[in-house]
């Protein structure tokens, strides 16, 4: 049976209108604005401003001072311009942000053509976490929806064109690639929350031998008496990241292999 969604454009809303095709429905401000379809500026002061100016403030001001010290009027200090001023480009701090989140993450490399999958994937990996560890501020924005940003876009486009010579099915392409950069994501929250300067960032694990009962807790007992916790070979990188990066792309590839 057809669903409502069939119907056309005379489907009935739940409040007994007739419902808005999503083709007619208007866009976001914030899409407008990062796709190029809405004009920013046109009535802006005399000296006047340009959108990536204002964005590119509100990133270096995230950089330095963490994502509580972004407001509209610092933004505009950093300017010399005051906030109206701001305002005549972008309606909101929250379309400013939506904005921010795609412009940070850059662009992803240019792989050649016939590079394997997973030689792809690994660098691709690699390239969003270095963008990210660079503005590793904007890590605490909480996402209401996907990001839709043309440089998100180029992101997912490249990692599918990865997986595009498998034969796994295309949701499930969509699964790894979002799951490997949700992976990426939260490596580098790890690792640019925990400084290893800083002899508190490593934690006294010995204290755990002296309050853990073997018997509730008989596998951690057996890692902290293993001394698992003290692992200092190599950078915190290649411990972190790119050991638990393999592990993942192993999975991937017994994946990728049971639909060859």
């Amino acid at each position: 049976m057809p669903s409502a969604a069939d119907n056309g454009p005379d489907t009935a809303a739940s409040d007994g209108t007739a419902a808005v095709p999503d083709a007619e429905r208007p866009l976001p401000k914030s899409i407008e604005l990062m796709w190029g379809l809405a004009s920013a500026g046109t009535r802006g002061p005399r000296r006047g401003l340009r959108l990536e100016q204002i964005v590119d403030a509100a990133i270096e001001l995230v950089d330095e001072e963490g994502i509580g010290a972004l407001s509209m009027n610092k933004v505009a200090e950093r300017l010399g311009f005051t906030a109206m001023s701001l305002y005549r480009y972008v309606d909101s701090k929250a379309t400013l942000v939506e904005i921010a989140l795609d412009r940070v993450l850059g662009t992803p490399p240019e792989t050649p053509p016939g590079t394997p999958w997973r030689a792809a994937l690994h660098e691709w990996a690699w390239a969003e976490y270095r963008l990210i560890a660079q503005h590793a501020g904007w890590l605490s924005i909480r996402f209401s929806a996907p990001p839709l940003g043309p440089n998100n876009m180029a992101w997912l486009e490249a990692g599918l064109s990865a997986l595009a010579p498998t034969r796994v099915p295309e949701p499930i392409k969509l699964q790894l690639v979002m799951n490997l950069s949700l992976f990426v994501i939260g490596r580098v929250r790890l690792i640019t929350e925990i400084d290893p300067a800083n002899p508190e960032s490593e934690g006294d694990w010995g204290i755990l031998d002296r309050v853990l009962d073997p018997e509730r807790f008989p596998a951690v007992t057996a890692a902290v008496r293993a001394q698992a916790f003290e692992q200092d070979e190599g950078s915190w990188e290649d411990l972190f990241f790119e050991r638990s990066l393999g592990l993942l792309l192993d999975g991937y590839e017994r994946l990728v292999d049971s639909y060859a």
